[in-house]
């Protein structure tokens, strides 16, 4: 068989973008349905207090309601969503509920709903619920939440929801052996995902059936039908979940949102379909939002710059309750704190605690980001500690690529990587040494000209297995099903590339269908830079039973052995005969006629699979920027910024290369504008596209992406990973970056954002 791959590595356009552009997508609120109701949520004022009394009467005689439910109304109907447990940590039980009862515990908690035969019928009645609150102190700052004044959940003092620790080797001794030690504390504000479709979906209930069908702007069917499941009490095979076009996710719709479950229950009771679409405050108020981390850090290093043993003190806000993967965004952040460097000794531990805030989750980089953040901060602390070059200082750390696969001292086990090419590929690009001279002729001239660096390692793979099933119908096509669901990844393109290369066809005989539970009915999802080296790779098994079963269909119609064919493209043909040939058109035909077939090959060719990964696979990465700062308002202008990725073996260039632009501008919205902010009483002060920074086209530069290739020996691919990248990276290296261009003004560190008002009050002081 041939081992040619015209299409992996190939820079196709993404085939999918023609019917967004035209118009045609199909999303959430674009689903209609018959005798369709509409469901407004009513969600708390106030961010803790006692919920006395509710009252739905008035909405319940409001024109065109059809339901106004209340907690009580669902009581022993509804489980509560489910949460997982880290490795190596405990969990206190704090389960987000569907609607509140007896006690709230942040402002915009759902405590009602209303459904009706429209939107502003229902948005009408949802004002007439009238709700009576008991004010409790609410506890917004981490530290003030563990020392326990305020209580968010009754059963838990100390408002720790989550305890995790890892020490290894003689951390004690090495810091008191070393040669300098090197503090650090960091403040890593919270984000909202703000995806460009706000969460939604539509619920229908077939009562001939007993089937329930859940449309939802999520991430893939499968997570949300097991939550579901749970939530409803309701079997899996009960209720079919079917993801639409979606307008974004960034791990914030990775959870079947509680009022996906209200529309759920509501239709099953109204026997109506039940649309609920999230408004954008609602969004910001309600939809979990990621990071929130503060750390206290301690490097020890000898006198020539090595490290000698890093202790960290992690401190994770986790807001009022848990979603499913609450607890494993700082427990990813924890253990990947000691970065791409060789240290031989670490102590981090780890708290979560309950504040009166929305839930936090996974938000692109799922706590790798945070983790970034911190050790590369350190390392720029250290060098200026010791008076040396910040890029010299991690070339003496990084661990050596002969090394791999690595243990690290907190747990992974690195499976591949080379560290040392990629910062001195990411110097060469950025023109290190010539902006160094160039920043020393700026400083005589009083600009505030910086360079900053940063390295990465990320796990992927997350979920460790993924589901995949093709079938090459009788006319030649190949119908790819993986168990994966896109929200813009170009999935259908890249999946098509795959398949394309082990079938010898054109990707566009290619049809990828993907996000409804009842055409893949098992799988994981899309996540953690995961679709293509589990998903991919689920995909690449069924094909080798595609192509060995077609293989010796062909071998049957040629009258010769299987291993005596050779595949040229779309041909089987016997070797040293080339004329005797059939094509795969021809086999797929031959396939669904029994008189062609042998009696030892079933009929039809279809294939389904599934691909688990022994352990994560950890992409890596060096990011640098150049960047002046104003002295005169404080503006931060990125002059350059590049980006070296190893993700493995890349499948499509061009759709890799977006996805490291597209994280990188979401990297400079997290290191120069966007902060969630409440007040001491528990309000959202961001709550608005008015009061929340994102990036704009401003604040985007050019982004030099090159990639290196160290494939990961876990899976058939050889990939890794490229969806996080950017935004795990580019935080820290502009971060760094300005750290050195304020250096003459004495300044070691910023707090997050590095918004210009800070700078350039900073600056004020300092000049």
């Amino acid at each position: 068989m041939s081992d040619q791959t015209p299409w992996i590595g190939r820079p196709l356009r993404r085939r999918e973008d023609l019917r967004f552009l035209r118009g045609e997508g199909r999303y959430i609120d674009d689903i209609v349905l018959p005798r369709m109701v509409y469901l407004a949520v009513v969600r708390s004022p106030v961010a803790h207090a006692r919920l006395r009394s509710i009252d739905v009467t008035a909405a319940r005689r409001a024109r065109g309601v059809v339901a106004a439910v209340t907690a009580r109304d669902l009581a022993g109907r509804l489980g509560a969503l489910p949460f997982n447990t880290p490795e190596g940590g405990t969990v206190a039980p704090a389960p987000h509920p569907v609607l509140a009862d007896g006690t709230v515990r942040y402002a915009g908690e759902p405590v009602a709903a209303v459904a009706a035969e429209g939107p502003e019928e229902a948005l009408d009645a949802a004002g007439l619920v009238t709700a009576a609150y008991d004010a409790l102190p609410a506890v917004v700052d981490p530290h003030d939440a563990l020392r326990g004044a305020v209580r968010v959940h009754e059963g838990i003092g100390d408002n720790v929801l989550l305890r995790w620790r890892r020490t290894s080797g003689d951390v004690d001794g090495a810091l008191r052996s070393a040669g300098h030690i090197v503090r650090g504390r960091f403040r890593i504000p919270r984000l909202v995902a703000a995806p460009m479709e706000a969460r939604g979906a539509v619920a229908a209930y077939d009562r001939g059936t007993d089937l329930l069908t859940v449309w939802c702007s999520t991430q893939d069917p499968h997570r949300p039908l097991a939550q579901l499941s749970r939530v409803l009490r309701r079997p899996e095979d009960r209720i079919r979940i079917i993801v639409p076009d979606v307008g974004g996710a960034f791990g914030a719709k990775g959870s079947a949102a509680p009022e996906a479950a209200l529309a759920a229950i509501l239709a099953i009771d109204l026997g109506r379909p039940v649309k609920w679409v999230e408004a954008r405050r609602d969004n910001f108020l309600a939809a979990y939002q990621g990071r929130g981390m503060d750390a206290e850090v301690e490097l020890g290093l000898d006198p020539d710059g090595r490290i000698l043993a890093l202790r960290a003190r992690l401190l994770a806000d986790l807001g009022a309750y848990l979603y499913p993967a609450t607890p494993t965004v700082p427990v990813t952040a924890a253990m990947l704190l000691t970065g791409a460097y060789a240290i031989p000794a670490a102590d981090v531990e780890l708290l979560g605690v309950a504040t009166n805030k929305v839930p936090t989750g996974p938000y692109r980089g799922a706590g790798r980001p945070e983790a970034c953040y911190i050790i590369e901060r350190m390392v720029d602390l250290a060098a200026d500690e010791l008076g040396l070059d910040p890029a010299e200082v991690r070339r003496r750390n990084l661990i050596p690529s002969d090394r791999m696969p690595y243990r690290t001292p907190l747990g992974f086990v690195y499976d591949s990587g080379d560290y040392a090419r990629a910062l001195a590929e990411a110097q060469r690009l950025l023109g290190y040494e010539a902006w160094r001279a160039e920043q020393r002729r700026a400083r005589t001239d009083g600009r505030l000209l910086g360079v900053g660096v940063a390295l990465y390692v990320e796990r992927a793979g997350t979920g460790l297995w993924e589901s995949a099933a093709v079938t090459v119908t009788p006319d030649g096509r190949v119908v790819v099903r993986p168990g994966s669901t896109p929200q813009g990844q170009g999935h259908e393109t890249t999946f098509a590339q795959i398949a394309a290369d082990a079938l010898g066809v054109e990707p566009g005989a290619i049809t990828v269908e993907h996000g409804d539970s009842a055409v893949v009915p098992r799988g994981v999802g899309t996540f953690g830079s995961r679709s293509t080296t589990v998903g991919g790779s689920a995909l690449v098994v069924a094909l080798e039973q595609i192509r060995d079963k077609a293989t010796r269909i062909a071998a049957h119609l040629l009258e010769a052995a299987p291993e005596d064919l050779r595949r040229d493209g779309g041909r089987f043909a016997v070797r040293g005969t080339p004329a005797r040939a059939v094509t795969f058109r021809e086999v797929a035909a031959a396939a669904y006629q029994p008189g062609r077939l042998p009696r030892e090959i079933e009929l039809g060719l279809t294939a389904t699979a599934t691909f688990a990964l022994p352990g994560p696979v950890f992409p890596s990465g060096a990011y640098g920027a150049v960047v002046e700062v104003a002295r005169e308002t404080g503006e931060v202008r990125i002059l350059r910024l590049v980006a070296v990725d190893d993700a493995g073996r890349i499948i499509n260039p061009l759709l890799a290369e977006g996805q490291v632009i597209g994280a990188a501008v979401q990297g400079i919205g997290a290191a120069l504008v966007e902060e969630a902010v409440y007040d001491e009483a528990g309000q959202l002060l961001t709550a608005t596209f008015m009061d929340y920074g994102l990036p704009r086209a401003a604040h985007a530069p050019h982004v030099e992406s090159a990639f290196l290739e160290t494939r990961s020996p876990l899976n058939p691919l050889g990939a890794k990973g490229i969806g996080e990248a950017g935004s795990i990276a580019t935080p820290a290296a502009v971060v760094n970056a300005i750290v050195d261009a304020l250096a003459p003004l004495g300044v070691r560190d910023l707090e997050l954002p590095v918004t210009p008002q800070k700078l350039w009050r900073l600056i004020g002081r300092s000049s």
